[in-house]
């Protein structure tokens, strides 16, 4: 076990600790996980509901929604930055 893992975050001349995660990745994480709960829940209306156009354009959200999550994931863990989030 390394010493560096359990460093604690560097702080800004206000005091404030800064976190290696960028903006955009965080803002694409949490979007995307609300963004995925409302999509599952109008799939799942769609097929109850016997709506396969409904359950189709979700199911298309549903994969650019985690694509796009894990792409941000991917390019935070480039940076070396951690897990975003």
């Amino acid at each position: 076990m390394n010493n560096d893992d359990f460093r604690p975050p560097e702080r800004s001349p206000e005091g404030k600790p800064m976190a290696s995660a960028t903006p955009r990745d965080v803002v694409h994480i949490r979007v995307g996980s609300f963004i995925l709960i409302f999509a599952v829940v109008l799939g799942v209306a769609g097929l109850l509901l016997d709506i396969p156009l409904l359950a189709v354009g979700a199911g298309v959200v549903i994969v650019a929604t985690i694509v796009d999550m894990v792409l941000a994931v991917r390019g935070q863990r480039a940076r070396g930055s951690g897990e975003a989030g």
